[in-house]
């Protein structure tokens, strides 16, 4: 009878140990650097699809051409 107390101690702390195996988190990052071309040509077809206004487009396209 007291192996059977001391092997359910043991399953207990084995389980308990096992849970702590720090939240297992991925932790990742992702860098995506965009052409001048490519976010002018993006930012004509926002104004074409109607997301934008011709200002905000003028604005932006400022924005890009002076960075």
């Amino acid at each position: 009878m007291k192996k059977l107390g001391s092997l359910a101690a043991m399953l207990l702390l084995v389980a308990g140990l096992g849970a702590c195996g720090g939240g297992g988190a991925d932790s990742s990052t992702t860098v995506t650097t965009t052409t001048v071309g490519q976010q002018l040509t993006d930012l004509k077809k926002a104004l074409d699809a109607g997301a934008i206004s011709q200002s905000e487009y003028e604005t932006q396209r400022r924005k890009i051409l002076n960075q």
